[in-house]
Formats: structure tokens, C-alpha cells, sequence
């Protein structure tokens, strides 16, 4: 189990939790909220339970609210990436897997593919890029938008909570290091 600290999370106070984890999740502190509510006890501060009960939140919303964080992600290699107007951790993440060194090719490829996939289930494609590289997400790309939409949209939901859990480790990561003072906000 990898204990968060510095702060932990048993010891924040509902404001502070809510912005401390309120990036976990796109665009979505709901999540941070309900997980709060639900109790911020001592088994809080374990990376694996935190990321249990907000996984377990998204899954036991409302499908509005679960289409709603869906569709708070953007897309890949999408315009935002390309205006600069992604969040950091998306921005991060696009960039780890090398997405901003596609050719001009394959980002037309990706806008093909982002505008087709849109248009058939209704909402973005969701993948964590986190250990892939831009050939293997065009691949899944072009597997996945033959699924049923039933199928995308679990799909796109667990690929969120994946996200989320690799946030997750590079918020503890971050306050593992030597220099870390945490990741309060003000």
C-alpha cells in the first residue's frame, strides 16, 4: 500500500481535500466531494483506497453525470492540444506518450479519427496514454470505434478511472520527493 503524505488526506480539511484531489478526475471535483463526504478516516491515506472509492463514485453516478466527466476530456491530439489549452495533467499526459511529435499524418489521422469516433458514440475517445506512444493509441483508436456504444462508454469509463489512478501516483510521487512540499492549492 503506498500511504499518501504530506499532507494526508485523513487530516484535510473538506476544502482543502476537495482542491487537493479536485484534478484527479478532469474537470470533476464532484468526485473529491462525494469521496470527502463519504468519510476522509485514516484509510484515506492509502493511495489504492482513495482511488477504490473515487473509481467506485464515477461508476455509481448518474449516466448524465458519467457522460458529463466523459465529456470533459479532451481530445487526442485534439485543438485544445494544439490552442495549448489543456489542463496540465492532460497536457503532461499527451506529451508522454508523444503525441505532440506526430507528423503531420498521423495528427490527421487523429482528427479523423476523433471527429468519426464523436460522431458515432457522442462523446471523445478516452485512453490513458500513461506507457503507450502515439502508434499504439491510433491502433486502439481505430479497434475500438467498432465496439457497440454500450461497450465504449464502460470502455471510456474505465479508462478514466485508469487515469485517475496514474494521477493519483504522480501526486504521490510528488510528495514523496525530497524537495516536496505537497500539492496544496491556495
Amino acid at each position: 500500500m503506498n500511504e499518501l503524505q504530506n499532507p494526508k488526506p485523513s487530516s484535510l480539511s473538506r476544502d482543502v481535500f476537495i482542491v487537493t484531489f479536485a484534478d484527479i478526475y478532469e474537470h470533476s471535483p464532484w468526485i473529491a466531494e462525494q469521496a470527502f463526504d463519504q468519510g476522509a478516516g485514516p484509510e484515506l491515506d492509502q493511495l489504492e483506497t482513495l482511488h477504490a472509492r473515487m473509481s467506485d463514485i464515477l461508476l455509481k453516478a448518474t449516466h448524465e453525470q458519467q457522460l458529463a466527466l466523459i465529456n470533459a476530456h479532451p481530445d487526442l491530439a485534439g485543438k485544445a492540444a494544439v490552442q495549448g489549452e489543456l489542463t496540465q495533467a492532460s497536457t503532461d499526459e499527451q506529451a508522454g506518450a508523444g503525441i505532440h511529435l506526430c507528423t503531420p499524418e498521423e495528427f490527421q489521422r487523429f482528427t479523423e479519427l476523433n471527429e468519426a469516433y464523436k460522431a458515432r458514440f457522442g462523446f471523445p475517445f478516452i485512453m490513458a496514454v500513461k506507457g503507450s506512444d502515439r502508434h499504439r493509441i491510433l491502433a486502439a483508436f481505430e479497434q475500438r470505434i467498432h465496439h457497440s456504444p454500450e461497450a465504449e462508454f464502460a470502455c471510456a469509463l474505465a479508462e478514466i478511472n485508469k487515469i485517475a489512478l496514474f494521477r493519483l501516483q504522480a501526486l504521490h510521487a510528488s510528495q514523496s520527493s525530497p524537495n516536496s512540499e505537497g500539492r496544496q492549492k491556495a
